[in-house]
């Protein structure tokens, strides 16, 4: 299940360690690193979306859907709209939002979700855009992508956690537990 919330609190974050601005291919890959890192040091995904190689590497469908706008009308990214702006091809953080305090902004992100943030922005923030496509496609960085040939592949986790280190057993079970908690999510969020 999608958490707008949280994914908008995450690239926030890193649009304020870059000063508010940055091009969305570049914001784009920060946000599938963190995502991947927390996954696979926790379990768990801090973003809560579908994952797909694409032609310019893997992604987060569904935030890369809200950053270039194709949700609108949905009620999917009216929150990301409340924090940040998209223009051509750069992502802005609205004034408002760069000038109020992280810790009103960042409530859904654990202090581990902020370390994981820190540490893929300290590694990977200053590359360019490019550059950060391009080690994406690498398999020492990403061996889950998978050239889709113009169109999408589904990227599997089980892929991701037996590329770390993890058995096949073991990386069933964490993507099984993965699996019932998001549905544990969906039916409580139904219950409000």
């Amino acid at each position: 299940m999608f958490s707008e919330e949280k994914v908008a609190q995450m690239a926030a974050y890193l649009l304020l360690k870059r000063g508010g601005r940055m091009a969305y291919l570049k914001l784009i890959k920060l946000l599938y690193l963190a995502n991947r890192e927390c996954l696979v040091k926790h379990g768990r995904m801090m973003g809560e979306d579908a994952l797909f190689s694409l032609p310019h590497g893997p992604v987060m469908s569904t935030t890369l859907d809200v950053i270039k706008g194709k949700t609108a009308g949905t009620g999917v990214g009216d929150y990301w709209d409340t924090l940040i702006s998209t223009c051509n091809h750069d992502v802005f953080l609205k004034d408002a939002v760069k000038d109020s305090d992280p810790e009103d902004l960042l409530d859904e992100l654990s202090f581990s979700d902020v370390k994981i943030l820190d540490d893929i922005f300290a590694k990977y923030g200053h590359w360019d855009r490019y550059q950060l496509r391009d080690a994406t496609h690498l398999k020492h960085v990403c061996p889950e992508w998978h050239d889709p040939k113009g169109s999408r592949l589904v990227i599997d986790p089980i892929e991701i956690f037996t590329h770390e280190g993890k058995s096949q057993e073991e990386a069933e079970n964490i993507v099984h537990n993965l699996k019932e908690a998001s549905l544990l999510r969906e039916f409580s969020s139904q219950l409000k």
